[in-house]
Formats: C-alpha cells, structure tokens, sequence
C-alpha cells in the first residue's frame, strides 16, 4: 500500500526582501550610517520603503549597549549631518535614551537600546520593505 504524502503548508512568515546586492543608498544615509558605526552601533540596517507606501522613504535603525552611547550615537549622526548642510525637523526620545528618533523627512533615523529595540520590533514591523543590514564595525 502506498504512503499518503501530506502537502508543506506554507509558512505564514514573509521574509523581508533582501537587497541582492549592496545597494548604492542616498550620500546622506551613508553619512549616517558611517557616524553611527564611528560610535560603534550595532544592527545597523536600512529599510527601503519607497515601495512599502510610507510617510518617508528610508528607515536607519540601530542599536547602542547604554543610555550614554544611545545619545552619542544620536549626537554623532546629527553632526555629521549637520556638515552635509541638512537637520533634523525633529527629535524625540535624547533624554530617555532609549529611542532616539531624528526625523529628515526623507529619512527616519532611530538609535535604539537593545531592550527598546526588541520590543518594539520596528524592523518586523515593515516587512514588505527592502532590508539593508550592514555588518558591525570592530
């Protein structure tokens, strides 16, 4: 007699599309990105949304060990943004350190702690957006 093969349901988790190449991001992403890892963030990654349907077009999401790296973390990508002649329109979050948001209309940047991080699970949250995740720096 033979054996009934029962069909795989399909997983009900859609992975984040995956850049299938390093993506060439805007030049003041990469200003960002390179500040926060200049203060050794960790998780860096960069949602592209631009096909998601949201308020702006990328998400820089990253992480610090401790309230004080969380600020210099903010403060540093702040600056270097500054020197490329463009500011924040808003930032919520510095004096609790635990969600730093800076809002460049184009692009959101959030520096997290780890404990905020996983639990708000921003990064899960969009998960028809493009995933760029950057290795940490040593």
């Amino acid at each position: 007699m033979a054996k009934t093969v029962k069909p795989r349901k399909p997983s009900t988790k859609a992975a984040a599309p995956r850049s299938p190449k390093p993506a060439k991001l805007p030049k003041a992403i990469q200003v960002a990105i390179e500040a926060a890892q200049d203060k050794k963030a960790t998780g860096v990654v960069v949602l592209d949304l631009k096909k998601a349907g949201a308020f702006t077009d990328y998400f820089v999401i990253c992480s610090g060990t401790n309230p004080r790296q969380v600020q210099a973390i903010a403060d540093a990508i702040e600056q270097a943004l500054k020197a490329q002649k463009q500011r924040p329109t808003l930032v919520e979050g510095y004096a609790r350190a635990e969600w730093v948001l800076l809002d460049y209309f184009d692009f959101v940047i959030h520096v997290f702690s780890k404990h905020a991080r996983d639990f708000y699970a921003l990064d899960r949250l969009w998960g028809s957006a493009v995933r760029h995740e950057l290795p940490d720096q040593d």
